[in-house]
């Protein structure tokens, strides 16, 4: 690991630790001084995860949309994520909107359909890698990225001509991974092991 990494490393995870019990107190006692600020009384502090390390492309999972595998493109350049979706075709399921879609998951290979069904969770205009502005339907669902679990919402578009078939954006990650731009796949690796 060279220098600058490991000090990264350190620093990432010395952010993440549990404040000591002298500085919880402190603070408490600051903001006893102060009456515009409220102090909420929560009992023990959860700890957090420490961020998982992942590659510049992952293999990821959408178990909410039956897809098992897809390839992902990790672009801390782009702020929202995008899967590649065609014949999109909105409807009402009660009084909600939804939307349903078909995925080709793998690249090159339109064999495979996977038909899929979500809530709407909006529509949102996104300026693509071209630089053009498309309306796209925003979804929420649960991404799989080797162990871990979480909810990130997706916006719908016609992926067919770049390489891979979805984009993990900043939002979607944040909080959650360390990304090493010159390695790959490091979350299948784990679930390898």
């Amino acid at each position: 690991m060279n220098a600058p990494y490991a000090r990264l490393m350190a620093r990432m995870k010395e952010s993440l630790q549990p404040e000591n019990e002298m500085t919880l107190l402190s603070k408490s006692a600051s903001a006893a001084r102060s009456p515009s600020r409220k102090v909420k009384k929560t009992g023990i502090r959860k700890k957090k995860r420490e961020p998982m390390l992942i590659g510049w492309r992952e293999w990821v999972g959408l178990p909410e949309l039956g897809v098992q595998m897809v390839k992902s493109k990790i672009d801390t350049g782009a702020r929202s994520s995008a899967l590649h979706a065609w014949n999109i075709r909105p409807f009402d399921k009660g009084d909600a909107p939804w939307v349903a879609f078909d995925l080709h998951p793998m690249q090159r290979d339109n064999n495979v359909v996977i038909e899929c069904e979500a809530p709407v969770l909006g529509e949102r205009h996104v300026r693509s890698s071209s630089g053009t502005i498309q309306l796209r339907y925003v979804i929420k669902t649960v991404l799989e990225l080797g162990v871990r679990r979480w909810p990130i919402e997706l916006t719908l578009t016609n992926r067919d001509e770049m390489g891979f078939r979805m984009l993990l954006g900043r939002t979607a990650l944040r909080r959650r991974v360390i990304i090493d731009p010159s390695r790959s796949f490091l979350s299948t690796r784990r679930l390898n092991q």
